[in-house]
């Protein structure tokens, strides 16, 4: 069935924003907000187009080939079969209306929105509607969290802080047999399916110069042995294994041993007073009324960095959206990779995530935060301090 809650959404936000109505296209895959709003039985093989306008029921342009896959949606469908009587279907479904908007991004601005090719942007303004960009309606009827997932996001947060800390252990467990970085991932795997918990990869397990690539993932073979007086970084991210749950997602730092050398200790101190820089911010700003835009946290974090030297080392977003997937569809904390205009609405999630990279080492420190209609909040464990590793 196609997601009646999401088309509701859709619809009040159209009727608010004055947009007569919102047209999402697909193509292989190419935009998954097809497959949230009205998800096919079967694998598709030729180009959809929903279009949900401000009031009224939703339209359905499908193939043929593909209509039986759209049977089940509950959608009214208008069925096409050659390029002539697709293009006449879609005149008509668009007649009279001014703009509509579509998973576009000028200039490719949020190439996470931009997900329609220039070709299919021009064909339907050579009928006559404008293209705006959809970024800010579809977060709104796509991207917030209900009360169930927010719950189910909460539940995995935690497992994930017991996971990491038990991983930490297990490297202090397994020093003296030659464990390495990919033992450790393999055990975090598998505490996954004890757990109840799903993902589509990972985790990150590096040590020392390892960490300075954020997403490194170590193999089966030439992984680091891990050895007393490295640095450790995990970066681990799931979600419960049931239809429409969230993800969570967190990295933590350690050090095998009992005393980290000075500049790790310097380094992770800044870090973590960025992370909290941009959570405070985000905090102060709701309190004061003050909508907020993902690049005004990043340029919270970044400015904290660069104001104690390490700005260029800082070398990615503050954060990203949260949702099925775990990086999703909503608003990111960026500055720097894009400009992120988009509003942290009530009912979002996303992480907090800054990083200095050094070429010896690097350290992460990540939460998830969640906006509440009462502010936002750490909706995970959050590190403190650094987990040392008992050497045996």
């Amino acid at each position: 069935m196609a997601n009646a809650q999401m088309i509701h959404d859709a619809q009040e936000y159209l009727a608010r924003e004055n947009v007569p109505g919102w047209l999402i296209y697909d193509y292989l895959g190419c935009n998954p907000v097809l497959a949230q709003v009205a998800p096919a039985s079967g694998h598709v093989t030729r180009p959809v187009f929903l279009y949900v306008p401000a009031s009224g029921s939703p339209t359905l342009l499908t193939h043929h080939v593909d209509a039986g896959k759209f049977a089940d949606t509950g959608v009214d469908s208008v069925v096409y079969s050659s390029r002539v009587t697709l293009e006449s279907a879609l005149r008509d479904t668009l007649a009279g209306a001014a703009s509509v908007a579509m998973e576009y991004s000028p200039r490719n601005g949020l190439p996470r929105v931009s997900r329609v090719d220039a070709g299919t942007v021009e064909l339907v303004r050579s009928m006559g509607p404008d293209v705006v960009s959809s970024a800010y309606l579809m977060q709104y009827a796509t991207q917030r969290w209900s009360p169930e997932q927010l719950a189910g996001h909460q539940r995995a947060a935690d497992k994930l802080g017991r996971i990491v800390n038990e991983a930490f252990a297990r490297i202090g467990q397994r020093l003296a047999d030659g464990v390495t970085e990919f033992e450790i991932a393999e055990f975090i795997r598998r505490r996954f399916g004890e757990e109840g918990l799903t993902t589509a990869d990972g985790p990150i397990v590096s040590t020392n110069a390892h960490c300075s690539d954020p997403h490194y993932e170590p193999a089966a073979e030439g992984s680091s042995v891990i050895v007393p007086g490295d640095w450790v970084l995990i970066d681990l991210w799931a979600r419960e294994d049931t239809p429409g749950s969230v993800y969570a997602d967190i990295t933590w730092t350690a050090y095998v041993g009992d005393n980290p050398p000075e500049r790790n200790r310097k380094i992770f101190d800044i870090v973590l007073g960025a992370r909290d820089a941009a959570l405070n911010f985000l905090k102060d700003a709701h309190a004061a009324g003050d909508p907020i835009q993902g690049w005004q946290a990043d340029d919270v974090a970044r400015r904290y960095i660069t104001d104690r030297g390490y700005g260029e080392y800082f070398t990615h977003r503050l954060g990203h959206s949260i949702y099925h997937t775990v990086h999703g569809e909503g608003v990111n904390l960026d500055n720097f990779e894009t400009h992120d205009t988009r509003r942290i609405i009530p009912g979002v999630g996303f992480s907090i995530e800054p990083g200095i990279y050094l070429p010896e080492f690097g350290v992460r420190s990540e939460i998830d935060a969640y906006m509440s209609e009462d502010g936002p909040y750490a909706s995970s464990p959050v590190q403190r301090d650094i987990v040392l590793i008992t050497v045996a």
